[in-house]
């Protein structure tokens, strides 16, 4: 395909983006106007599905097959960095050199690191009463497990992350949300609708499939991130090139503190 057709062919289909882009802008309500549908139907769903946070029952519920799509780009994300950083035949793998940490980080991060585990989960479990859910959750929860890189070093994440028990809790928690969807099916209703008993407004119980389908995307993306985490590190810890197996590496001659954490 020559360069003037490709041409030709990203313009006729911008034209029809743009036609199909400018005719849904003139249907949406007004800035600034009293009237707001979309928010008011989205309110009065989430009531009526017994979840006090309208965005978890949004993301989960009302339009819950959107954020399987938007779980499975981050599966796949995950997926792809970690076949691009596999080790290469030529490389090998190097013990990380001890860490040097000041007293008052290594303090900090070992004080932290629990209380920031403990609010990951809080967050997690408590996604469809208050602000908060699967995806914030499993953030902190990775980020949370980091800490001990920082006050410690990449030996202490070693000890402390069970990589291998990660790496298959983010395909089943993956899975298990497009699983979910066919409990609809077997009681005769749509994919991923919420057909589980909906409990009591304000408990932790309530929202029907709303915290469980929650509690799979929290497990996916902390497992997800932490397994991504850990093979960049490797790349920049563990893993030798041939150019650097017989000598120094490039941020060892740098005169880095801690290069090699």
């Amino acid at each position: 395909m020559s360069r003037r057709l490709r041409t030709c062919l990203f313009l006729a289909a911008a034209v029809v983006l743009a036609a199909f882009y400018a005719a849904a802008c003139t249907g949406l309500p007004h800035f600034a106007g009293l009237v707001h549908p979309y928010g008011t139907r989205a309110v009065a769903a989430a009531f009526r599905q017994r979840t006090a946070n309208v965005i978890s029952s949004i993301n989960f519920d009302q339009r819950a097959f959107d954020t399987l799509g938007e779980e499975s780009i981050l599966f796949a994300a995950v997926l792809g960095a970690i076949v691009l950083l596999r080790r290469a035949r030529d490389e090998r793998e190097a013990a990380p050199a001890p860490g040097r940490v000041m007293p008052s980080t290594r303090l900090f991060g070992t004080v932290m690191l629990p209380i920031t585990l403990l609010t990951g989960f809080y967050i997690v479990a408590h996604g469809q009463l208050s602000p908060g859910g699967g995806f914030q959750g499993g953030v902190i929860l990775a980020t949370g497990l980091h800490l001990a890189y920082i006050a410690a070093d990449y030996r202490a994440l070693e000890r402390i992350r069970p990589l291998a028990s990660l790496d298959v809790a983010d395909a089943l928690a993956a899975g298990a949300f497009a699983a979910l969807g066919f409990v609809g099916i077997a009681k005769g209703a749509a994919y991923l609708q919420n057909v589980l008993p909906l409990g009591t407004f304000g408990q932790l119980s309530s929202g029907g499939l709303v915290p469980v389908i929650n509690a799979a995307v929290g497990v996916e993306v902390g497992s997800g991130i932490v397994v991504l985490i850990a093979h960049f590190i490797d790349q920049a810890v563990e893993i030798e090139s041939p150019s650097t197996q017989d000598g120094q590496r490039p941020d060892d001659a740098s005169g880095a503190d801690g290069g090699n954490r």
